[in-house]
């Protein structure tokens, strides 16, 4: 399972067009944190919020299948009650790859996000945070990354 979840991190991270989903109003929130990272790392970030026309600079869509032109990836920072009506935006729009995020807490994965994911054919990392696997993010990160897998370092290489 542990180099599943690794194997298919590698796999989202080597499209470099990417919506985060749930991006908050509040700049100092997590998800702010997370998109300045990627940001950083070389992805073309998208943020997606119905509530928000502009974050970190960037324009905000409402949901997945507004962002023009479409993404492959879909990273979702929601709340899990809110995650299988996200998936299914990401189908409509023709995502193939979702990073349902896990960080210290309950993370944005439900069961049947996931079903609905392997249903229709979508690549699924849940119980991961980017900040984990993304480089140049530091000892906690790394830290918690090697707590989470149990084998080690589980940085990836940035391609």
């Amino acid at each position: 399972m542990r180099g599943i979840a690794l194997d298919r991190a590698r796999e989202f991270l080597a499209q470099k067009r990417i919506a985060v989903v749930g991006i908050s109003r509040d700049e100092k929130d997590f998800s702010r944190q997370v998109l300045r990272a990627l940001v950083k790392a070389g992805y073309e970030v998208v943020p997606v919020n119905p509530a928000l026309d502009v974050a970190e600079g960037k324009a905000c869509f409402p949901h997945v299948q507004d962002v023009k032109p479409p993404v492959n990836a879909a990273l979702l920072l929601t709340p899990p009650t809110q995650t299988e009506e996200v998936v299914r935006d990401c189908a409509r729009a023709g995502v193939r790859y979702v990073w349902m995020h896990r960080g210290m807490g309950v993370g944005a994965a439900s069961p049947e996000a996931v079903r609905y994911c392997d249903a229709h054919g979508i690549s699924v990392v849940t119980d991961l945070c980017p900040f984990m696997v993304l480089p140049e993010t530091g000892f906690p990160h790394a830290l918690h990354a090697w707590a989470r897998t149990r084998f080690g370092k589980a940085r990836l290489e940035h391609a």
